[in-house]
Protein backbone atom coordinates (compact mmCIF):
# COMPACT_ATOMS: atom_id res chain seq x y z
CA UNK A 1 0.00 0.00 0.00
CA UNK A 2 2.24 2.81 -1.25
CA UNK A 3 1.38 6.18 -2.74
CA UNK A 4 4.27 8.57 -3.39
CA UNK A 5 3.82 12.29 -3.76
CA UNK A 6 6.69 14.35 -5.17
CA UNK A 7 6.74 18.12 -4.93
CA UNK A 8 7.77 19.94 -8.09
CA UNK A 9 7.75 23.64 -8.87
CA UNK A 10 9.56 24.98 -5.85
CA UNK A 11 12.96 25.28 -7.51
CA UNK A 12 13.57 28.71 -5.94
CA UNK A 13 13.13 27.28 -2.47
CA UNK A 14 15.37 24.33 -3.30
CA UNK A 15 18.02 26.66 -4.71
CA UNK A 16 17.95 28.65 -1.47
CA UNK A 17 18.29 25.42 0.51
CA UNK A 18 21.42 24.45 -1.44
CA UNK A 19 23.01 27.81 -0.59
CA UNK A 20 22.30 27.61 3.12
CA UNK A 21 24.99 26.51 5.59
CA UNK A 22 25.08 23.02 7.05
CA UNK A 23 23.56 24.19 10.36
CA UNK A 24 20.20 24.59 8.67
CA UNK A 25 20.06 21.08 7.24
CA UNK A 26 20.97 18.98 10.24
CA UNK A 27 20.75 15.29 11.02
CA UNK A 28 17.40 16.02 12.61
CA UNK A 29 16.19 17.44 9.28
CA UNK A 30 15.99 21.13 10.05
CA UNK A 31 13.21 23.19 8.45
CA UNK A 32 12.70 20.71 5.60
CA UNK A 33 11.77 17.83 7.89
CA UNK A 34 9.50 20.00 10.02
CA UNK A 35 7.65 21.32 6.96
CA UNK A 36 7.26 17.85 5.45
CA UNK A 37 6.08 16.57 8.82
CA UNK A 38 3.41 19.25 8.91
CA UNK A 39 2.15 18.19 5.47
CA UNK A 40 2.24 14.50 6.40
CA UNK A 41 0.25 15.16 9.58
CA UNK A 42 -2.32 17.07 7.50
CA UNK A 43 -2.75 14.07 5.14
CA UNK A 44 -2.82 11.69 8.13
CA UNK A 45 -5.64 13.66 9.74
CA UNK A 46 -7.68 13.66 6.50
CA UNK A 47 -7.11 9.88 6.14
CA UNK A 48 -8.26 9.35 9.73
CA UNK A 49 -11.40 11.39 8.99
CA UNK A 50 -12.13 9.10 6.02
CA UNK A 51 -11.49 5.99 8.12
CA UNK A 52 -13.66 7.29 10.97
CA UNK A 53 -16.52 7.91 8.53
CA UNK A 54 -16.27 4.34 7.21
CA UNK A 55 -16.09 2.78 10.66
CA UNK A 56 -19.11 4.76 11.92
CA UNK A 57 -21.79 2.36 13.05
CA UNK A 58 -19.53 -0.69 12.83
CA UNK A 59 -20.01 -2.98 15.82
CA UNK A 60 -16.67 -4.72 15.28
CA UNK A 61 -14.41 -1.65 15.44
CA UNK A 62 -12.09 -1.60 18.46
CA UNK A 63 -10.40 1.68 17.55
CA UNK A 64 -7.00 0.01 17.28
CA UNK A 65 -6.64 0.72 13.56
CA UNK A 66 -7.58 4.38 14.02
CA UNK A 67 -4.99 4.84 16.80
CA UNK A 68 -2.22 3.36 14.66
CA UNK A 69 -2.51 5.55 11.56
CA UNK A 70 0.62 7.70 11.95
CA UNK A 71 2.84 10.15 10.11
CA UNK A 72 6.50 9.31 10.63
CA UNK A 73 9.89 10.22 9.25
CA UNK A 74 11.15 7.62 6.81
CA UNK A 75 14.59 6.74 5.52
CA UNK A 76 16.14 9.25 3.14
CA UNK A 77 15.68 8.58 -0.59
CA UNK A 78 18.30 6.34 -2.18
CA UNK A 79 19.06 8.84 -4.92
CA UNK A 80 20.49 12.20 -3.86
CA UNK A 81 19.75 14.06 -0.68
CA UNK A 82 16.35 14.63 0.76
CA UNK A 83 13.78 13.97 3.41
CA UNK A 84 10.89 11.54 3.47
CA UNK A 85 7.77 11.47 5.60
CA UNK A 86 5.30 8.60 5.51
CA UNK A 87 1.65 8.25 6.36
CA UNK A 88 1.43 4.63 7.40
CA UNK A 89 -0.24 2.15 9.71
CA UNK A 90 1.81 0.81 12.62
CA UNK A 91 1.84 -3.00 12.77
CA UNK A 92 0.04 -4.02 15.94
CA UNK A 93 -1.59 -7.42 16.38
CA UNK A 94 -5.24 -7.50 17.36
CA UNK A 95 -5.93 -9.47 20.52
CA UNK A 96 -6.99 -13.00 19.71
CA UNK A 97 -10.71 -13.43 20.25
CA UNK A 98 -11.05 -16.93 18.90
CA UNK A 99 -8.77 -19.73 19.98
CA UNK A 100 -7.33 -21.87 17.23
CA UNK A 101 -7.26 -19.10 14.62
CA UNK A 102 -4.49 -19.97 12.15
CA UNK A 103 -3.33 -16.45 11.30
CA UNK A 104 -2.72 -13.31 13.32
CA UNK A 105 -4.65 -10.24 12.22
CA UNK A 106 -2.67 -7.00 12.38
CA UNK A 107 -3.60 -3.38 11.91
CA UNK A 108 -1.68 -3.32 8.62
CA UNK A 109 -3.68 -6.27 7.28
CA UNK A 110 -6.94 -4.67 8.39
CA UNK A 111 -5.95 -1.37 6.71
CA UNK A 112 -5.00 -3.20 3.52
CA UNK A 113 -8.27 -5.14 3.51
CA UNK A 114 -10.26 -1.92 3.90
CA UNK A 115 -8.27 -0.10 1.23
CA UNK A 116 -8.14 -2.82 -1.42
CA UNK A 117 -10.86 -5.26 -0.35
CA UNK A 118 -10.78 -9.04 -0.21
CA UNK A 119 -12.70 -11.80 -1.93
CA UNK A 120 -15.36 -11.49 0.81
CA UNK A 121 -15.26 -7.73 1.38
CA UNK A 122 -15.62 -4.86 -1.07
CA UNK A 123 -12.89 -2.24 -1.13
CA UNK A 124 -13.59 0.93 0.84
CA UNK A 125 -10.54 3.09 0.21
CA UNK A 126 -9.72 5.64 2.89
CA UNK A 127 -6.04 6.56 2.38
CA UNK A 128 -5.83 7.04 -1.39
CA UNK A 129 -8.82 9.40 -1.53
CA UNK A 130 -7.29 11.49 1.26
CA UNK A 131 -4.03 11.83 -0.70
CA UNK A 132 -5.78 12.53 -4.00
CA UNK A 133 -8.21 15.08 -2.60
CA UNK A 134 -5.80 16.97 -0.35
CA UNK A 135 -2.45 16.65 -2.16
CA UNK A 136 -2.42 20.19 -3.52
CA UNK A 137 -3.42 21.64 -0.15
CA UNK A 138 -0.60 19.69 1.52
CA UNK A 139 1.92 20.78 -1.13
CA UNK A 140 0.90 24.42 -0.74
CA UNK A 141 1.11 24.09 3.05
CA UNK A 142 4.57 22.49 2.87
CA UNK A 143 5.85 25.10 0.42
CA UNK A 144 4.58 28.07 2.45
CA UNK A 145 5.83 26.62 5.73
CA UNK A 146 9.22 25.76 4.24
CA UNK A 147 9.63 29.27 2.84
CA UNK A 148 8.70 30.79 6.21
CA UNK A 149 11.11 28.52 8.11
CA UNK A 150 13.98 29.13 5.66
CA UNK A 151 13.47 32.91 5.86
CA UNK A 152 13.55 32.67 9.66
CA UNK A 153 16.77 30.61 9.56
CA UNK A 154 18.40 33.06 7.14
CA UNK A 155 17.49 35.99 9.41
CA UNK A 156 18.81 34.13 12.46
CA UNK A 157 22.11 33.36 10.73
CA UNK A 158 22.38 36.97 9.48
CA UNK A 159 21.91 38.29 13.04
CA UNK A 160 24.45 35.78 14.32
CA UNK A 161 27.01 36.78 11.65
CA UNK A 162 26.48 40.53 12.16
CA UNK A 163 26.94 40.11 15.94
CA UNK A 164 30.15 38.14 15.34
CA UNK A 165 31.58 40.81 13.00
CA UNK A 166 30.94 43.58 15.58
CA UNK A 167 33.19 41.85 18.11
Amino acid sequence: MRVEMKIHGIEGVLDTLHRLPKEVVSKRGGPVARSLGKGARFIRDRAKDNLRAQLQGSDESTGLLMKNVVASRGKAPHVGKGERYLVRVRRIAYPRRYKGRAHIVTTRKAAMWKEYGTSDQAATPWLRPAVQMHAMSAINMITADLKRRIDAEVMKLARKNSAATRL
